[in-house]
């Protein structure tokens, strides 16, 4: 493997603060911090905007343990061993207290082989001069004198990223690649298939995949181009996550934080995926999950995942889809069924794919791209409002509190997420439904599929003297827009005036 520009791995046994110095570095608490030896399993990534380089945490070396299986603890090092390839510049850090141990010595004979820069450093070196072993012992390992840090209390700290700085070398100007780049998550309940489909997109297994619930507990970031039919590059950065658990069934503080890392992941992204199983369709859980990403205000692309095991039905005639004469039949049934469930989700592309198989892989990414584009979306505020009449006189909205919610104009206010300025006569006035219905009816008209839009009401009774002059404006451009002919529908007066 070719080692990616300007990357550093965190490396080293078990419980040495490796996660610790990764958040120090970051500047931000990313990787999951635990006593218990084993937490970090996947490679976990994060960009250091001082020096603009990424910055990799890996899982332990010799993990043992009930909490990590044998099987886990052999794909978690060969997690470190591709840290080590892609890598420019390796952190392989150690206990200051402890001294070196066995695996330590194990550890320094791999990096010695991969023959790449490597800074020893020398972690929990907090504790005073009187308990940090011999330096003679550290020169052992053969990369020089150690940086003596406490990635808890933050000393060494500059010492070291200046190290780091100065083996990385100058920053190098952004490619326009790099600029295309679009972040995309993948968010699911346990064992849907999400690392599933980001190794099918990666095309290797640099994500553990296993059949046991809640194998990946941080939120792993990583780069890839996909190439499309015509030969076009599509740069993204793959944003896997762990199963959202509902937070009443979180039993440890492992999972707590898992939890809020995917919920962070959700709201760092371009894109998110919302990932279902094609088989058990859409839980309570999926419900939940999807809620969250509305709440962040995200572009959602639904993706139904094992399609596979779909198509395996039809062919063994298996009593799962008896009552359905076509796989298609199959698929419109679920798609109706869920979006019943999912009502607060208006127009979101559904892709029914298989991580195993590759099957719609490329639509999937292909919609993603689509989506982003249509988050750059500007509605003209007459046609806007001609939009907003049309559906209140299809559906006139209920009356609530004893007043009928009235808009008297609207206005787009911002993109990513697509914000709506809507004065009205009184705010509270609008139900949840008729909200949803207003946003529906804007989704479908201006084609936003799976595009979030927010309203900002402002009452009478609230506006400022801003507001008021605002809408004088927006009353103007509306007339001299009808007065122009260049637009085709004409806004009714009356839901203009104040």
């Amino acid at each position: 493997m070719t080692p990616v520009p300007r990357t550093v791995a965190i490396v080293g046994r078990p419980n040495v603060g490796k996660s610790r110095l990764f958040n120090r570095l970051a500047r931000k608490r990313i990787s999951i911090v635990h006593d218990m030896p084993g937490v970090t399993r996947d490679v976990v990534n994060a960009e250091v905007k001082d020096g603009s380089y990424t910055l990799l945490d890996t899982g332990g070396l010799g993990l043992t343990g009930s909490d990590t299986p044998a099987r886990i603890t052999k794909i978690s090092e060969e997690q470190v061993g591709f840290a080590i390839e892609a890598a420019t510049v390796i952190l392989f850090v150690i206990d200051a207290r402890d001294g070196v141990a066995p695996l330590d010595e194990r550890i320094a004979q791999l990096l010695r082989r991969a023959k790449k820069q490597v800074l020893l450093v020398a972690n929990k070196a907090d504790s005073g001069k009187e308990k940090i072993k011999e330096i003679s012992e550290f020169f052992r390992l053969g990369f020089g004198e150690p940086f003596y840090v406490s990635a808890e209390h933050g000393n060494g700290e500059a010492e070291l990223r200046d190290a780091i700085l100065a083996k990385l070398g100058p920053v190098p100007e952004e490619t326009e690649l790099e600029k295309e780049r679009l972040s995309v998550c993948f968010v699911g309940r346990p064992n849907v298939g999400k690392s599933s489909l980001s190794n099918r997109l990666l095309k290797s297994d640099r994500l553990i995949v296993s059949d046991v619930p809640g194998t990946t507990r941080d939120a792993v970031e990583l780069d890839f181009v996909y190439v499309n039919n015509d030969g076009k590059k599509w740069p993204f950065r793959l944003i896997d996550t762990a199963g959202i658990r509902a937070a009443t069934k979180l039993s440890s503080s492992v999972e707590y934080f898992s939890r809020l890392r995917s919920l962070e992941a959700i709201h760092s992204a371009d894109v998110v995926f919302m990932v279902l199983d094609a088989i058990d369709g859409v839980t309570q859980q999926d419900q939940s999950i999807a809620g969250e990403i509305i709440k962040a205000a995200k572009p959602i692309v639904i993706v139904v995942n094992k399609w596979d095991l779909v198509h395996e039905a039809f062919n063994k005639h298996h009593p799962l889809v008896e009552k359905f004469k076509t796989e298609r039949a199959y698929r419109e049934h679920y798609e109706k069924t869920m979006f019943e469930k999912l009502f607060f989700t208006p127009g979101a592309p559904v892709m029914f794919v298989s991580a195993l198989t590759g099957h719609e892989i490329g639509r999937m990414l292909k919609s993603a791209r689509a989506l982003d584009k249509r988050l750059d979306t500007k509605i003209p505020t007459a046609k806007l409002n001609a939009c907003i009449i049309k559906l209140a006189d299809r559906t006139p909205p209920p009356s609530t509190y004893n007043i009928r919610f009235k808009v008297y104009y609207a206005t787009q206010t911002g993109t990513r997420p697509f914000r709506m300025k809507l004065f009205c006569n009184q705010e509270r006035s609008l139900t949840e439904s008729y909200r949803r219905y207003l946003e529906a009816g804007l989704v479908k008209e201006f084609d936003l599929d799976g595009c979030p839009i927010h309203f900002d009401l402002i009452g009478k009774k609230n506006r400022t003297a801003a507001d008021r002059i605002a809408a004088k404006g927006t009353r103007k451009n509306l007339r001299l827009a009808e007065a122009s002919g260049s637009n085709e529908e004409i806004i009714d007066p009356s839901m203009l005036d104040d």
